[in-house]
């Protein structure tokens, strides 16, 4: 099946060896993201409340890169380093989604790239 791949200028490049947006047949796999500042590459400091909403600021480039937006989305992936932060990450998710809304797998994890304090990954169609 041919891949087509779609990047986003608007966000920093990514850390390792993976594109920052595939699609399959009728679905478009977005790499996991993690809160870098598109102008440093650096991740953004001050923890979740900081982090969540650059992540799906860059998240929306890489969707927008590909013709596609949140409404778009059908499944999300949050993989957090502390299970405490997952009332805060609901907040700032419910910005982003609207009924209904995708469906969610939330994972804690032992540590994530650069530090983060969360990382996600979305499907969309």
């Amino acid at each position: 099946m041919p891949r087509d791949v779609y990047t986003s200028d608007r966000i920093a490049p990514p850390v390792g060896p993976f594109s920052q947006a595939v699609r399959a047949g009728d679905l478009l796999y977005l790499s996991g993201q993690v809160a870098q500042d598109p102008s440093t590459g650096k991740l953004v400091e001050g923890g979740i409340d900081a982090q969540a909403p650059q992540i799906f600021r860059n998240v929306a480039a890489v969707l927008e890169a590909a013709g596609r937006g949140f409404d778009d989305v059908v499944r999300v992936g949050v993989y957090l380093r502390d299970m405490a932060d997952f009332k805060a990450v609901n907040s700032i998710y419910e910005r982003h989604f609207a009924r209904p809304y995708p469906a969610r797998t939330v994972i804690g994890v032992a540590s994530l790239p650069l530090g983060a304090a969360i990382e996600i990954d979305v499907v969309a169609r």
